[in-house]
């Protein structure tokens, strides 16, 4: 297993994550169809087709270039909230990775770490607000506490994609406080935010892309 993470292995990141949106997106479409305009699924699979062209056009092969053109990329995305905030995600990790060009499991905890600062900075959810807060932030302390424990970054983005999975399900008890599913106020609770499932989906993929290639 990796004890580092290149270009190559953010690449193969990211492809898994296109992969798994990609075989979910249907399920996306019909979450977002309790509240919002069951386009969920359409607008993060037109975010991954970005992210896959960001990849095959990235002219600079470092982790920075690739990290911004990825954000860049999706910040283009319309539909909602999906193009600022997954965009602002990744932007704000290649503004943290400085001139890195191998990442060890305590540097890729920092960059997700700066990753979810960069998407609080855009919205103003919270944990328990039904949103993609809640996958991606038990996410990112998963990662965090891996990485203290000297886990390797297969291991880290395991669990990673554990605590994700397991926040995208609790929202599923809350009642929506954000997007148009805040509209139908109790009538959102008893299903998963589509958001936290689609967040919950990137981390199974870049464990799975990972783990493919390793």
């Amino acid at each position: 297993m990796p004890s580092t993470l290149g270009y190559d292995g953010l690449t193969q990141m990211l492809h898994g994550a296109a992969d798994a949106i990609r075989d979910n997106h249907t399920t996306l479409s019909q979450l977002d169809s309790v509240g919002g305009d069951g386009d969920h699924g359409a607008t993060m699979m037109r975010a991954m087709t970005r992210v896959e062209a960001a990849i095959k056009s990235c002219e600079t092969p470092t982790v920075k270039a690739l990290l911004y053109d990825v954000g860049w990329a999706i910040l283009g995305v319309d539909g909602g909230a999906t193009g600022p905030l997954f965009g602002a995600l990744f932007m704000a990790m290649s503004e943290a990775v400085g001139e890195a060009e191998a990442l060890d499991a305590p540097l890729l905890a920092h960059l997700f770490e700066a990753g979810l600062e960069g998407v609080a900075r855009n919205t103003r959810a919270q944990p328990g607000d039904k949103t993609m807060i809640d996958a991606l932030t038990p996410a990112v302390e998963a990662m965090r506490a891996a990485a203290d424990a000297g886990a390797d970054v297969v291991e880290m983005l395991r669990r990673a994609a554990s605590a994700a999975h397991d926040g995208a399900a609790s929202t599923a008890t809350m009642q929506a406080r954000f997007g148009r599913a805040k509209n139908i106020k109790e009538q959102s609770i008893g299903h998963p935010d589509p958001g936290a499932t689609s967040t919950a989906l990137l981390f199974q993929g870049f464990q799975k892309g990972i783990e493919k290639h390793a």
